[in-house]
């Protein structure tokens, strides 16, 4: 190749990383998002311990709706309802979307019209307490066998294994226990301080399976 051919491969080459490169960069989750996300889930399982302190140490799903809680109707189409009765606590709704969710929609207020699509994170309805490694609730972009999860009720058994969707974490997710701490996890495994694999997690609660409302 000649000097000149060599300049304009090279000025070829250069002007295709201007273009392409900055929309790359746009394109990749910003750290300061998934630090978002956690501090959202982290204020979310607060809101959960403080409520619980106010009803006999006790979540809004294991309450009836006389008490003030949501037994039998945050499944995951009244998913809404379990954050909503929990609005003095959250103080605001925009803790419940993360900031990589394309799909939900920001609510800025509890008024009328607040419901599933202002929610990114699902609820654990067998969580209490006195299991502290129980999902409370997370991200709720799941796959199983390779396909999104739809909103509605899921029930997750030992034998079922979940990954993460493409679409806010690469590949990943974040998790808050019952005891109101926030786990990230990869499509591997959920890194439990005792290092137990997501399987394992199911089984520490005692039930055949772990249910989940999808909003």
């Amino acid at each position: 190749m000649t000097l000149t051919e060599v300049l304009v491969v090279i000025i070829v080459l250069a002007v295709l990383i201007f273009i392409f490169l900055p929309n790359y960069l746009s394109n990749r989750p910003h750290p300061a998002y998934r630090s978002q996300c956690v501090n959202n889930l982290k204020q979310i399982g607060l809101a959960y311990r403080v409520w619980a302190g106010d009803h006999n140490d006790k979540f809004p799903m294991e309450l009836s709706v006389t008490n003030g809680g949501t037994m039998g109707l945050a499944d995951g189409r009244n998913a809404w309802i379990n954050f909503f009765v929990m609005s003095n606590e959250l103080s605001t709704p925009k803790v419940l979307i993360c900031p990589l969710d394309t799909k939900s929609i920001l609510a800025t207020n509890w008024g009328r019209g607040f419901n599933n699509l202002n929610i990114s994170y699902f609820i654990g309805l067998n969580a209490d307490q006195d299991h502290p490694h129980v999902f409370l609730s997370g991200d709720d972009n799941f796959t199983i066998g390779g396909f999104s999860v739809k909103s509605g009720l899921l029930e997750l058994s030992t034998n079922i294994p979940i990954a993460w969707a493409d679409t806010r974490h690469e590949m990943c997710g974040n998790i808050v226990l019952a005891d109101g701490s926030v786990q990230l996890s990869n499509n591997g495994s959920v890194q439990l301080p005792n290092n137990s694999s997501l399987p394992n997690l199911l089984r520490q609660t005692g039930a055949a399976t772990n249910r989940l409302a999808i909003p």
